[in-house]
């Protein structure tokens, strides 16, 4: 069973949607403000969020950001705005879909659906003697546990779903910090260094598998 955080200030809204969402079979947890939905994710695994933008003290697209700085669980936008370029906001600021309200119960489901197929992929993933596990955020090289810090973690994770894909650094900071974050080339060009220099510390041949390409960005070999 999937298990979905929903994030809205509205208490119906939030019990209309578990309404919706659990007769179809899905799992609903509640949250009604920003602050805890953004502390449930650090300490709970969840396969999808609904996120409502119009809320008090932090806004969904700043929760939207604050969460994509250290997880990627898929994200759909709910809110009354319909402009196109609200909605180009919210897919550049880390937004996998976005819907509007008020909307049908039978769209909704299906985005939902098309969103969790679309994206549910192999948690392991490994390269040579380094394994990656995404439910888990744990990184081993060989038997050994490694740590590196979110955003470490985050970028590794955004080459090894992508290999022999050029990232540039304007793209590295759209999909990792967020499309408005003030993040410039020298910060990505320093978590890219010491990531390979704790991989490298670590037994890992990094230098052989995350490339620069010169004038262009990073690639990882696949």
């Amino acid at each position: 069973m999937k298990n979905i955080l929903l994030i809205d200030d509205e208490p119906r809204m939030l019990d209309l949607l578990q309404l919706y969402l659990e007769g179809d079979s899905y799992h609903c947890e509640k949250a009604n403000d920003g602050v805890k939905a953004i502390e449930r994710l650090r300490h709970e695994k969840f396969d999808l969020v609904l996120l409502d933008v119009m809320m008090p003290v932090m806004d969904g697209w700043e929760v939207c950001k604050k969460i994509r700085e250290f997880d990627n669980t898929p994200i759909i936008m709910l809110t009354a705005l319909n402009q196109n370029n609200d909605m180009i906001f919210g897919l550049k600021n880390g937004a996998d879909d976005y819907i509007t309200k008020p909307f049908d119960e039978h769209v909704l489901m299906a985005r939902i659906e098309a969103l969790v197929r679309r994206t549910e992929k192999v948690d392991i993933i490994k390269s040579n003697n380094l394994t990656l596990d995404q439910r888990t955020h744990q990184l081993r090289i060989d038997r050994a546990e490694l740590e590196i810090t979110p955003i470490e973690f985050n970028i590794l994770t955004l080459f090894l779903n992508n290999k022999n894909d050029i990232f540039s650094r304007n793209h590295l900071i759209e999909r990792i910090w967020g499309y408005n974050a003030e993040v410039d080339d020298r910060t990505v060009d320093s978590h890219i260094r010491n990531l390979r220099e704790k991989l490298r510390n670590n037994g890992f041949a990094v230098d052989s598998m995350l490339i620069t390409v010169y004038g262009v960005g990073y690639k990882w070999l696949g």
